[in-house]
């Protein structure tokens, strides 16, 4: 038995100590600048990053062959349906090595009709220092990171929901500081 107690108590310190450090590296990447960039969706268009400011941008690094990555997408799509036409804008960057060849049926298949960007020399990753898939994050009307979630989360859930809402009713410190507010209400 007590051999038993001995491997289960490691493993749960071990689990303990990745779950600490992944909330510590999370808390440790935000509050800074998102890191512009251009990159073309499904169709070619160029969406850049710095163009979105005044909005709240939802940022998703992904690939096709991720499960977690295909676990959150429906999610994904239940958030973007529910924000659609306010100052929400969802951007999902595959970073798939053949590109369009292996996402476009991806999304026919998922039923997705956010935005879909391509980033098949995964460029942006290092950028934002990702460290695997999926990686999400959430930048501010201002141009913020003001929240990483590292890996698949219900994006869809009536808490997510709240919460971009709440970031939503949020003026940008521009419109705050000339109002003389400190961004608490209207």
């Amino acid at each position: 038995m007590k051999r038993a107690v001995l491997p289960v108590a490691l493993l749960l310190v071990a689990l303990g100590a990745v779950a600490w450090l992944q909330r510590l590296q999370t808390s440790e990447r935000i509050g800074y600048r998102a890191p512009d960039f251009t990159l073309p969706d499904l169709d070619g268009k160029p969406h850049r990053l710095s163009d979105l400011r005044g909005k709240v941008v939802f940022l998703n690094l992904w690939t096709t062959w991720c499960p977690p990555c295909r676990m959150e997408m429906p999610a994904m799509e239940r958030l973007y349906q529910r924000l659609r036409g306010r100052d929400f804008v969802m951007l999902a960057v595959s970073e798939d090595e053949q590109g369009a060849s292996a996402v476009v049926p991806f999304v026919a298949e998922l039923g997705l009709s956010f935005p879909i960007l391509l980033d098949p020399e995964a460029r942006l990753s290092p950028r934002y220092g990702v460290t695997g898939y999926p990686e999400t994050f959430v930048i501010d009307r201002d141009g913020n990171v003001v929240n990483h979630t590292i890996g698949p989360a219900d994006w869809g859930s009536e808490e997510m929901v709240a919460y971009f809402v709440a970031l939503l009713d949020q003026r940008p410190a521009a419109a705050r500081a000339a109002a003389g507010g400190d961004g608490g209400g209207t």
